[in-house]
């Protein structure tokens, strides 16, 4: 079935803008609002690049770290002091991510079905055969988003885990389970390198609580007792792009409901412990002018997490980063 020229012309433009919109759409759909960006951040020493034992409340695996100044084999006292790229243009699967990925895909339509580098929605006239080109630039787009978050994330550890941690395995829960122990924490025997006690677990639980509220009230001083600075320094880009979004991220009732201890060792003089927790919290973005809702809700939600807190003589535990499990 042809097309008049107008009419092809109106359907070929919205083919554009479907391909170019499509991935975009799937990287916002994809971010979170809360603490952290929904996405893995941060360090763990030198089990950057190691996975954490699974858990019972975190059964399945975790997901590379997206933004951290860890190199591989580096400690976290050896981080690289370059931030990490983030924002709207280093971001892997950002939105000028997408955007690229979405004009690269439709220029090498073009080059295949012989248009050119910008004719290739042009070259078939059919519906069938503009549905086809539709298909093909999203997987085009699909296998370059895939291609730059392997360039940009480190695999080398993942693949190769510490053999130290690995032959670890979990370390003995403390009795995990709903509503059993310290807030979601139980207790028991623990034979794991460093000794997790009692009130170690309260100030996880408290941090879990604290830093969900300093976020919450963009209050970065506070930020700066709870975290460590790599951490806060990825709160302040998602606050000033909240800020460049005229949007505020508000995260209340919190409420942990079952931890699980990953892992716990020392670094040199550094004590690091990493946690699984599954939480219950309200999660809703409002424009910062009118208070009106523009993402989320008034209905809480559950979120399972792995964060990892390191403790240096002298002070408490600082939360070092934030994974998201698969």
């Amino acid at each position: 079935m042809n097309f008049s020229q107008r009419s092809r012309s109106l359907v070929k433009t919205i083919a554009v803008l479907l391909a170019l919109a499509l991935p975009t759409a799937l990287a916002i759909s994809s971010a979170d609002a809360r603490v952290g960006g929904g996405m893995s951040s941060g360090s763990r020493g030198s089990r950057t690049y190691s996975a954490p034992p699974s858990t019972t409340t975190a059964p399945g695996s975790t997901s590379q770290f997206n933004r951290t100044y860890t190199q591989p084999g580096a400690g976290m006292n050896s981080a690289a002091a370059a931030p990490a790229r983030g924002g709207l243009f280093g971001r892997a699967g950002g939105f000028m991510g997408g955007l690229a990925a979405g004009f690269l895909g439709a220029g090498l339509l073009g080059m295949l079905f012989g248009g050119g580098l910008f004719g290739g929605l042009g070259g078939l006239s059919s519906i069938i055969g503009l549905i086809i080109q539709i298909v093909l630039v999203v997987f085009v787009v699909r296998l370059a988003m895939s291609w730059w978050q392997r360039r940009h994330t480190p695999q080398a550890a993942y693949a190769n885990a510490d053999a130290s941690s690995a032959g670890q395995g979990p370390q003995p829960n403390y009795r995990s389970g709903l509503g059993g122990g310290l807030g979601g924490f139980g207790f028991g025997a623990n034979s794991a390198p460093l000794e997790i006690r009692p009130d170690d677990y309260e100030a996880f639980e408290r941090l879990l609580g604290e830093v969900q509220t300093a976020w919450s009230n963009e209050d970065v001083a506070k930020l700066h007792t709870l975290a460590t600075p790599e951490m806060v320094s990825y709160f302040e880009q998602d606050l000033a792009q909240n800020r460049a979004r005229n949007a505020v991220n508000k995260v209340t009732n919190v409420k942990l409901l079952q931890g699980d201890l990953a892992e716990a060792w020392r670094e040199g003089e550094t004590d690091y412990a990493t946690v699984a927790l599954r939480f219950s919290l309200t999660d809703k973005t409002l424009d910062r002018n009118t208070g009106a809702i523009v993402a989320g809700s008034e209905q809480p939600g559950e979120v399972t997490e792995v964060w990892t807190f390191a403790r240096r003589p002298g002070g408490g535990w600082e939360l070092s980063a934030i994974q998201q499990t698969n």
